[in-house]
């Protein structure tokens, strides 16, 4: 199989590979698929469905990753957009969105 990268994937290919890696953490942590959908507090099809990559809630999603300790996850996911404090300095206050006033004709 040729490597490619994940920023190219579809966005099924990219539930596959999530459910992949979660079914491989869930085997890491030695959990049956019962065990951990029992202690997340899904259905063992909804877990199914998500180690799949076929489909899932978000809900489904952060429950098991709860139950697996791994929210820290999250912050790799998405991480939290940092400003520094020197540009804060520099601009003088928090930029805020600007309206334009309609002109009148």
């Amino acid at each position: 199989m040729l490597f490619m990268s994940i920023s190219f994937k579809t966005p099924a290919e990219l539930q596959t590979v999530l459910g992949e890696r979660l079914r491989a953490l869930r085997l890491s942590r030695n959990f049956s698929q019962r065990e951990l959908a029992g202690k997340a507090g899904v259905s063992l099809r909804a877990l199914h469905n998500l180690e799949a990559g076929s489909g899932s809630t978000i809900e489904t999603f952060l429950r098991v990753l709860k139950a697996l300790n791994a929210v820290d996850a999250i912050e790799a996911l998405v991480p939290q957009p940092k400003v520094s404090p020197l540009t804060l300095l520099k601009m003088g206050a928090v930029p805020r969105r600007v309206r334009r006033r309609a002109v009148a004709n």
